[in-house]
């Protein structure tokens, strides 16, 4: 959800600035040489999704994956959707620079939240608490992003920014079903094929030797043995 330049007031910038800039110097201490590969590619992610949106008053509805990312990257979030949305904002006007601080962690910081409070449902051993918390994942980090985009706005002219704070919040529930539909498929395919991506490092699980859920078997035909002894 891009808040478009000038549209906030200074004290909200400035809170949100601030607490961006914490979000991002504890995520940076997360990345290492071994996760960075994971970095770029929730990063592109990120950017591809949010790059396709619909303009509503001084803000705009789009997919986010914030829910899948927080699960996936925990703190890291912060300096992914920074990136992703300094890129956007410099490149194509989204959104602007005075409001990338508030902008960031109104995406980021659900992300981390929801990732932090679901990441032990995804790697339980059973598969219907596994999707239940990527789907919640997915789907509570949308709708408190959008409830920080309301208050960011209210909190800057509730008369000015009335109608269109409440139609950003409606038009976003539409958007938290996608996205934790996203999040329970890919969070069942990662499952798998190679949970060790689900790795988060706010540190639930750190070494998974296995898969969650064994992949299935293909049938085999019956041996020649077998065969000769039919005949």
């Amino acid at each position: 959800m891009h808040i478009m330049e000038g549209a906030l007031s200074l004290p909200v910038l400035v809170a949100g600035g601030l607490l961006t800039a914490t979000g991002v110097a504890i995520g940076l201490t997360k990345v290492n040489n071994d996760n960075i590969p994971k970095v770029a590619v929730m990063t592109a992610a990120f950017f591809t999704a949010s790059f396709i949106h619909i303009n509503i008053g001084p803000s705009t509805v789009h997919l986010m994956l914030n829910g899948l990312i927080g699960l996936m990257m925990g703190w890291v979030a912060f300096p992914i959707v920074l990136i992703g949305l300094l890129i956007q904002a410099l490149l194509f006007q989204y959104g602007g620079l005075t409001t990338l601080g508030v902008n960031t962690l109104n995406v980021a910081g659900p992300a981390v939240l929801f990732g932090w409070l679901f990441n032990k449902m995804i790697f339980s051993p059973k598969a219907w608490p596994s999707s239940l918390g990527a789907f919640a994942t997915g789907f509570l980090a949308i709708a408190l992003t959008a409830i920080m985009v309301f208050v960011a706005l209210i909190l800057t002219d509730p008369v000015k920014y009335k109608v269109a704070a409440y139609t950003i919040l409606v038009s976003h529930v539409p958007v938290m079903f996608i996205e934790g539909i996203i999040a329970l498929l890919c969070v069942r395919f990662l499952r798998k094929v190679k949970p060790e991506l689900l790795i988060n490092p706010l540190g639930i699980r750190k070494n998974p030797q296995k898969p969650l859920e064994a992949p299935l078997e293909p049938k085999t035909a019956p041996n020649s043995q077998d065969n000769q002894e039919i005949h």
